[in-house]
């Protein structure tokens, strides 16, 4: 299928993917990785299926992708997967079992010289600020290249052009974070303290910002932070967790802007009415200012915006907990015979 004319102000990296991607037929798409790797693939996931009715997709973890060996795993696949140092040894694992399929593999990763990158077909960059050191632009990040890729999907197979309207929203993607930054500061200096005595902390939220909920509460409170918490989807809620509710009960609740938002309003009416508004910490993006972001894609920035404030509110805990945020490991990077 020919490339049609692809903005410049892409990166590189997803432009050459794409038009690796664009010389193929594909008939299907799946994103898979590990942790906080794998959270990024769900609103990527979503993001395909509101603009694509060429290509179905599905989200695997990086080891039960090569376990399961899905029988639509061929040469007409697309498999994108993403390991942030690239050394995820799962996800390399796992491109090359697509690979041995004929399938075509792009990788995100920050280290162009990592496993992954040698590993995959096309390899991707991105920035984190766990590996310059320093905060980044959003407009470099995991998700800003992954949505580029997605998008760029969309155009090439289905003919939707909404790559324009995505680099715009990514330019004032990094200045509506930092306004976040200065509207939730009130409110996380408000929970942290109940909150940080909290043995269990659940997270909650449907759509694009499901995978952020995801993230924060295995990647952030469980492994940062030792507490127990579990993601939950909003209307999985009412299907067996909301028994879980009462006084003492703690949720972070993210309130995105896509078509799911119904789903966790009615969540939020639910944990008000049973549980105690003191512990219940609602992230509301209808709230913030999104200036210069389109509006048919601001439903998938928000979650970016609510991971990265959500960074404050976490070493706020850190810090009233005693424990530091990227240094306390029992096992992660500690063992290696796992």
């Amino acid at each position: 299928m020919p490339l049609t004319p692809i903005d410049p102000r892409l990166d590189p990296g997803v432009s050459a993917a794409l038009a690796a991607v664009a010389e193929r037929e594909v008939d299907q798409v799946f994103f898979v990785a590990c942790g906080g790797s794998l959270s990024i693939m769900h609103p990527a996931k979503f993001m395909l299926d509101q603009h694509s009715a060429a290509l179905p997709s599905d989200v695997l973890n990086a080891a039960e992708f090569v376990a399961r060996a899905p029988k639509r795993l061929t040469k007409q696949s697309l498999v994108i997967l993403c390991s942030m140092t690239g050394t995820t040894k799962e996800t390399v694992a796992a491109t090359k079992f697509a690979q041995s399929a004929g399938a075509l593999t792009l990788v995100l990763t920050t280290d162009p010289a990592s496993p992954l990158a040698e590993a995959g077909d096309h390899a991707v960059g991105f920035e984190a600020p766990y590996t310059t050191g320093v905060p980044i632009d959003a407009k470099n990040s995991n998700y800003a290249r992954i949505y580029q890729l997605v998008l760029g999907l969309a155009k090439i197979f289905d003919g939707s052009d909404k790559l324009g309207a995505l680099m715009d929203s990514l330019e004032a993607l990094q200045p509506a974070i930092d306004r976040a930054h200065t509207h939730f500061a009130p409110l996380f200096a408000d929970y942290a303290p109940r909150l940080a005595k909290k043995d269990v902390i659940y997270t909650m939220a449907s759509g694009a910002d499901y995978g952020a909920a995801y993230s924060f509460a295995i990647c952030v409170l469980m492994e940062m932070q030792w507490i127990n918490s579990h993601a939950i989807h909003a209307n999985e809620f009412f299907h067996g967790p909301f028994e879980v509710l009462d006084e003492n009960a703690s949720f972070v609740l993210f309130k995105g802007l896509d078509s799911t938002r119904p789903l966790t309003e009615r969540a939020e009416t639910f944990l008000h009415r049973f549980g105690a508004t003191e512990n219940i910490l609602v992230l509301d993006a209808a709230e913030l200012d999104l200036s210069g972001i389109d509006a048919g894609l601001a439903g998938n920035l928000v979650p970016l915006i609510f991971f990265d404030t959500l960074w404050r509110f976490a070493y706020k805990i850190a810090d009233l907990r005693d424990q530091e945020m990227l240094e306390a490991r029992r096992y992660m990077k500690k063992l290696h015979d796992y």
